[in-house]
């Protein structure tokens, strides 16, 4: 079966999908707002209900300028501190039109680390200034397979510069995630709203 659309041919138009092809969907587990906090944790709902699981961070203002940062805990851990590998990189763009410039961050990334992983670049304190984007977490319930994830965001930084980070990884244990927490790399989220859901 071929994918049926009306007669103006627009995606959102379509009112059937080819045989074999399934839509996914998004499933709200849980919605937090910041309010000069100093971490955002999400424990519970992360368990082996869902393959995938997508954080959406909306307007994400911080008090000092600093990176929007994740960790997790296995199931039984006593802290955010799992093994990370990973890999960072932004482009950049500024508002005079005078400084574009593409570049890996060895800052910022993490080699067989249990820090705090940045996945998103970073912001100013400017009342006009945050950081969105979004994050996706792969099967973290397995207790055979390392933990992917992968990260993109767009955030507002001094200069005033635009900046896209690129930020993949993994958590380095085959024990289940059932824990993840969110802070800056200094200060605290002074505002903005982290939603978690399952992909369906």
């Amino acid at each position: 079966m071929a994918i049926k659309t009306a007669n103006n041919q627009s995606m959102t138009a379509i009112t059937s999908l080819a045989s074999g092809v399934s839509a996914k969907s998004l499933i709200l587990l849980a919605t937090e707002t910041a309010s000069s906090s100093a971490t955002v944790s999400f424990t519970s709902n992360i368990d082996d209900t869902y393959d995938e699981y997508v954080f959406k961070f909306i307007n994400i203002h911080a008090s000092a300028d600093a990176f929007i940062s994740f960790q997790g805990n296995a199931a039984g851990g006593s802290g955010y501190n799992e093994t990370i590998t990973s890999t960072f990189f932004h482009a950049s763009h500024d508002e005079a039109d005078e400084y574009p410039a593409v570049a890996y961050r060895t800052d910022s990334d993490q080699g067989q680390g249990t820090g705090f992983q940045r996945i998103g670049f970073r912001t100013s304190t400017d009342n006009d200034m945050s950081t969105s984007g979004t994050l996706h977490l792969f099967n973290p319930s397995s207790t055979v397979f390392v933990k992917h994830f992968m990260s993109s965001f767009a955030s507002a930084d001094t200069g005033p510069y635009t900046d896209n980070a690129h930020v993949a990884g993994y958590f380095n244990t085959t024990s289940a995630i059932d824990e993840i927490q969110f802070k800056m790399s200094s200060g605290n989220i002074d505002a903005g709203v982290i939603k978690m859901y399952g992909v369906a």
